[in-house]
């Protein structure tokens, strides 16, 4: 082949590539639906969208139906495929309703999801069922939808941002370490007073006046400065049973969240009476060769101070990327004065719940102190879950501008993380996460990681004494 004739064959080639192009698109310009949208903005945070959808395209989606119908009509007197159109469009227009209906609905909202410049967060609030599909003239129905707001990006860079840091010592860890070898333990029976630190076994009874809101027979409690409960807390737990004896009965003063599952008790103080049945001490286990092999191999017990340590550092990264992220949200979300749904903010509230759990698993906390953790965020839930999600929505714009994505291997760097901590398998770690319904969290938590990363380069730290 000469050089004119490749030449020639190139541009033959592109020419059918650029025909084939133009021909989809047009196609694809023909499937469009004839729509006449109206969208209303009630709030920041939600669209109202009326459709209207042209006559034409109805008769059009039923002609398709029809035509789909034909090959596989069955009608007493015709043989398959050969029944007449008219007597199919008579006979079955009643049966093909509903899924023309659903058909041009759904392409209808799916259109118009791609065609408006808002973007949606959840999946619209509509109900197929009581749509009314119109004999004649158009096709109107109603929908809303939650969209993430329209707002101007905040200044990210050169953030003034304080870093708290410190050097643990030799107690430092011996306080640590004795927290972590708790769950090793055996509660004895103790004479003496109760002390912070110990267990008290107590029946306990919550009383809103003279109303008993609930009770609770031989409940163990750990006695520690604050009490947390699912939806409230004692904040002078610890002086409050400083000094009690089995056959003592002490009360104390309960603060009850505003978001509490009894809508009763929102917001009130009720009394907690702790009748104490039997105190407790903790004895920690002695630290053999043989139990260093069994907790977690270790060959000595410096080993484990090591890895103590380690563990202590590791919060401290946390508590630092905690007290970074606080500083960076108060700045991000100083202007952010848009007001957000409470139906949202009750459904991602869970969301945040799960990134804060994720967090602090990477992180080497204990299932206790999770757990204590998940009462604090429960008992904040609607004010906490407000800032939070307006810091992501920030974050995504951010994301979105700076071309960040997650990767495969974030997932598996996370994951690895999060099952050293557990001491579970990665591939036990995943199954979890996955049936729990929690990688979507994991994909939030990956995202808003790498983007404060970037917003941390930019960023002038002063170091702080923790």
């Amino acid at each position: 082949m000469s050089e004119s004739e490749a030449q020639d064959s190139g541009a033959t080639a592109t020419e059918q590539q650029d025909a084939a192009e133009q021909q989809d698109a047009a196609e694809q310009q023909e499937k469009k639906l004839g729509l006449d949208v109206t969208v209303d903005a009630p709030t920041a945070c939600e669209r109202r969208v009326t459709v209207t959808v042209a006559r034409e395209d109805i008769d059009r989606y039923f002609e398709d139906a029809f035509t789909e119908m034909m090959p596989k009509a069955e009608v007493p007197g015709f043989r398959v495929g050969r029944v007449p159109r008219q007597l199919i469009v008579s006979r079955f227009r009643k049966d093909v309703e509903p899924q023309v209906k659903g058909s041009l609905v759904l392409d209808s909202v799916t259109q118009v999801g791609n065609d408006q410049d808002f973007s949606a967060i959840s999946e619209p609030d509509l109900d197929i069922e009581s749509i009314d599909l119109p004999a004649e003239g158009p096709l109107v129905f109603e929908y809303s939808i939650e969209v993430r707001p329209e707002f101007e990006l905040p200044n990210w860079k050169g953030l003034k941002l304080e870093k708290p840091v410190r050097e643990f010592s030799d107690e430092d860890v011996q306080r640590r370490l004795e927290s972590l070898l708790t769950r090793f333990g055996s509660l004895a029976p103790k004479e003496d007073a109760a002390k912070e630190g110990d267990y008290i076994t107590v029946d306990l009874t919550i009383k809103d006046g003279d109303k008993v809101v609930s009770q609770a027979e031989e409940e163990v409690i750990r006695i520690r400065p604050i009490l947390s409960f699912r939806d409230g807390k004692i904040e002078n737990f610890g002086e409050l049973m400083e000094g009690a004896k089995a056959g003592d009965t002490r009360e104390g003063e309960v603060l009850i969240t505003s978001e509490a599952s009894n809508p009763d008790v929102r917001g009130k103080k009720l009394q907690a009476l702790f009748e104490v049945k039997e105190v407790k001490q903790l004895e920690l286990p002695e630290l053999t060769s043989e139990f260093l092999q069994e907790i977690g191999g270790f060959d000595s017990e410096a080993d484990l101070r090591d890895f103590v340590r380690d563990d202590l550092d590791r919060q401290l990264d946390y508590q630092q990327s905690q007290k970074s992220r606080a500083q960076v949200t108060a700045s991000l979300v100083e202007s952010a004065n848009w007001d957000l749904l409470p139906d949202l903010l009750r459904r991602q509230s869970v969301r945040e719940l799960e990134r804060s759990v994720l967090e602090l698993r990477r992180s080497g906390f204990s299932e206790d102190e999770i757990r204590t953790h998940s009462n604090e965020l429960r008992q904040n839930t609607l004010e906490s879950t407000e800032r939070a999600l307006k810091e992501h929505f920030i974050l995504e714009q951010i994301a979105e501008e700076e071309n960040i994505e997650d990767e495969p291997a974030d997932y598996d760097a996370e994951i690895a993380l999060i099952a050293a901590q557990s001491g579970e398998s990665l591939r036990r770690t995943r199954a979890q996460l996955e049936k729990g319904g929690m990688m979507d969290s994991l994909r939030n938590q990956i995202i808003e990681k790498k983007v404060l990363g970037l917003i941390y380069e930019h960023a002038e730290f002063t170091e702080v004494p923790y």
